[in-house]
């Protein structure tokens, strides 16, 4: 069923789960990563970045919109990054049901007034808004947009963001980076700052910058409220890992023979990934 992030979000801070939204790039990957979820009975958040939406075109959309609403389990489509309210009525006039306006790098008050602007846009035809506040890292050129380093949440910022605002959901910056980090970076969350402004703020939190971290530190962060985490590095390097290595026998040509396998590799991390959230088996939740 194709619905709203804040319909998907709302039950997961309630039963304090985390849905992954997975960022895909083409027609392949989105059926897989459907497949996967509808297997374990899991929410499913399609993220899809204004670069991907460049790469596969809008008009895919369409096919994106008619599988989501044949498929039984609740799947939101996210426009994930907007970088302007322009952007953000593309992603509307588009078909999408969640967006993410992204503020981040700019002054505190222009944050809050593009933020507010894209609310009242998006609530009036049911679309829910995901906004952020701090900044989130960038490892290397492949990684979407970040500051080299991360500008931290301050809790009582967020609590005026999010009265001041009325967004569905907030990004926050605890420590991640976009990207794969290098053999050189210790990934590291600051779980008490995650602690802090969840006390103090009740709509749902979003980690940015999923791909990569300890198994471990990720399953505190659900815990202490962490309700959406975006994934992107982690199944795209598992997915074209394993595409390198079929496309080593140079007499494959059609995609039937070449993508399956690459596809499976990547269901496989989408599956511990949505093990991790907590979210499997609760779609009987919607």
């Amino acid at each position: 069923m194709l619905v709203s992030g804040k319909q998907i979000l709302d039950v997961a801070n309630e039963h304090n789960f985390a849905v992954p939204a997975f960022n895909i790039s083409d027609y392949a990957m989105f059926n897989g990563i459907v497949d996967i979820s509808e297997e374990l009975d899991s929410p499913l958040m399609v993220a899809i970045h204004p670069d991907e939406v460049k790469h596969i075109g809008p008009d895919v959309m369409v096919a994106f919109t008619q599988r989501a609403h044949r498929s039984p389990i609740p799947i939101a489509l996210h426009w994930d990054h907007g970088g302007s309210y322009e952007e953000i009525l593309v992603a509307i006039r588009t078909g999408f049901t969640s967006a993410m306006i992204d503020g981040s790098m700019l002054p505190f008050d222009e944050n809050v007034a593009v933020s507010q602007k894209v609310v009242e846009a998006a609530h009036a035809v049911g679309v829910s808004v995901e906004a952020e506040l701090g900044t989130i890292g960038k490892t290397d050129a492949e990684a979407e947009a970040g500051t080299s380093t991360v500008i931290y949440t301050d809790p009582d910022d967020a609590v005026t963001f999010v009265r001041e605002t009325g967004v569905d959901s907030l990004a926050v910056a605890i420590g991640t980076y976009h990207g794969l980090y290098p053999p050189t970076m210790k990934a590291e969350l600051k779980l008490d700052l995650l602690r802090e402004i969840k006390s103090k703020i009740g709509v749902p939190l979003v980690l940015h910058g999923g791909s990569n971290n300890p198994d471990d530190e990720i399953a505190q962060a659900v815990k202490l409220g962490v309700n959406k985490i975006n994934i992107s590095s982690d199944i795209k390097v598992a997915y074209h890992v394993k595409m390198r290595e079929v496309l080593q026998d140079e007499s494959l040509r059609e995609p039937l023979s070449i993508q399956p396998p690459a596809i499976e590799a990547m269901k496989v991390v989408a599956a511990q990934k949505i093990e991790l959230f907590d979210a499997a088996r609760k779609g009987k939740l919607f």
